[in-house]
């Protein structure tokens, strides 16, 4: 009874926001950054629960199931890529656009715009899927009766009307709920699954001595597997950017991004740990589901009941980020820059929850085809960023980057991690021969063609594509 009011409670609250904001869009710029509206602490909950979603709840605790502490290497790739990311914010911020490819057209050419679309559809839509994969598996463990297919239709369906209704506006306010939700049940859980066990030394006892060590049973390779691919995802994370260019101003972006930095380190090593008390006790069939197992098991009821709704909440707020983020990509960079620039705000409104609808299924019949959370994240993740962050960070730190040298990485960067994974070769992560090729291709491509010099000898950015006026907020 109790998991039926926590799933009821989510939805209606999740909904009645959903159609609060959608009253409110009325153009292009409210659906794609929220008019540029959105204050720093709104966008602190906003980054942190685009970031941590199933990934986190579901790779991160197969991962540290299997691994113990070692699997703080694959968020501590996230720590590594908001060192960077608090050196561009407000420069993201002050560019003012809608999408990464905008940035890589504004800066290179409309080749690089198209590119980095595909990379980031083929990359976003799965991590779309792995989304509603691990929403049908909390449904199940809280409705025995339902399965997990059918329970991740339910959620897809609903994330898909939710996303398609109010866009940013939606998604950022979303989060600022479920982000308050998630970290206080986390925060309790993890010293009440603690004490629940045992205690420390009973945690101990019961798992390898290996779970508790830096590298554990990895090599120092696939460690690095586990930290490269996420640190490139955040630092090219267009979700992310799309959050700075709805920032209110150059200083609420700033500061949006140290309030993340803390909330990442805090609430990622909770999760972590919460997964590795809960596998001293738990053995659940699909090691994916650590985390929830714990949580209805090892707490209270109700805490238990909590935890599970806030954790299908932070699922669908994920998902509804990384659905959201591609549908963007094709409506503004390739349906209105290339189809139909001339397109009417209604016109593109319309459209866009089109596409929301069909790169929601496209990620629904994606879920069908894998098991493991854990190998459909990091697959996804090297896909984005091997292909895109490479020219996406020259954007802000290689003026002598060119078009064609972008082009070329990012085609290189798609291509090797899409070949890699489907010939399976296991002896080497895809990260380390992606990552290689796209950024040997930046270099030397860009190091053999001109440039366009300004009169200062410096490479200049392309020209910028034409936006619907009425776009810039003043900063404070």
């Amino acid at each position: 009874m109790i998991n039926a009011a926590v799933v009821a409670t989510v939805i209606v609250v999740l909904l009645s926001l959903s159609i609060w904001k959608a009253r409110k869009v009325r153009r292009e710029e409210d659906f794609l950054v929220a008019g540029r509206t959105l204050p720093w602490h709104v966008l602190v909950f906003t980054l942190l629960s685009s970031w941590i979603g199933a990934g986190s709840l579901f790779a991160g605790g197969e991962n540290a199931y299997r691994h113990g502490f070692a699997a703080l290497w694959q968020p501590a790739g996230g720590w590594l890529g908001l060192l960077v990311i608090s050196r561009i914010a407000s420069r993201a911020r002050r560019l003012a656009q809608y999408t990464v490819p905008d940035l890589l057209e504004l800066r290179y050419n409309a080749a690089a715009r198209v590119l980095a679309t595909v990379a980031i559809v083929i990359s976003y839509t799965m991590i779309t899927s792995y989304q509603f994969k691990g929403a049908g598996d909390v449904l199940h463990l809280m409705f025995p009766g339902l399965s997990r297919t059918t329970g991740m239709y339910l959620v897809a369906g609903f994330v898909i009307t939710f996303t398609a209704l109010a866009g940013m506006a939606s998604v950022a306010y979303l989060d600022l709920v479920v982000g308050c939700l998630v970290t206080a049940a986390i925060a309790y859980g993890v010293p009440a699954l603690l004490e629940a066990a045992g205690g420390w030394a009973e945690v101990r006892r019961n798992l390898p001595a290996t779970h508790f060590q830096v590298l554990g049973e990895l090599r120092l390779t696939e460690a690095l597997g586990f930290t490269i691919p996420t640190m490139l995802l955040l630092v090219g994370n267009q979700g992310m950017y799309q959050k700075f260019f709805s920032a209110r101003s150059e200083r609420d972006a700033r500061r949006a991004v140290r309030g993340w930095i803390v909330g990442t380190v805090i609430l990622e090593t909770l999760i972590v740990s919460f997964a590795v008390i809960g596998s001293s006790r738990f053995h659940p069939d699909n090691a994916r589901e650590i985390i929830p197992v714990s949580a209805q098991l090892g707490l209270p009821a109700w805490a238990g009941a909590l935890l599970l709704g806030g954790i299908l909440a932070k699922i669908i707020s994920t998902a509804n980020n990384y659905l959201f983020s591609p549908a963007s990509n094709l409506i503004h960079d390739i349906y209105g820059r290339f189809i139909n620039p001339r397109a009417s705000e209604k016109r593109k409104l319309l459209v866009s929850r089109l596409v929301v609808v069909g790169l929601g299924i496209f990620a629904v019949l994606q879920a069908a085809h894998f098991e493991s959370i854990l190998r459909a994240a990091l697959y996804a993740y090297t896909v984005y960023g091997a292909a895109i962050t490479p020219s996406l960070m020259a954007v802000f730190f290689w003026e002598r980057a060119t078009a064609a040298g972008a082009v070329v990485s990012i085609a290189s960067g798609t291509a090797v991690t899409v070949l890699w994974n489907l010939s399976g070769i296991q002896f080497l992560d895809a990260i380390y021969p992606a990552l290689a090729v796209s950024v040997v291709s930046l270099i030397l491509v860009s190091l053999v063609t001109p440039g366009r010099i300004s009169m200062a000898g410096k490479p200049q950015l392309a020209k910028k594509p034409a936006r619907a006026k009425g776009g810039e907020c003043e900063g404070r």
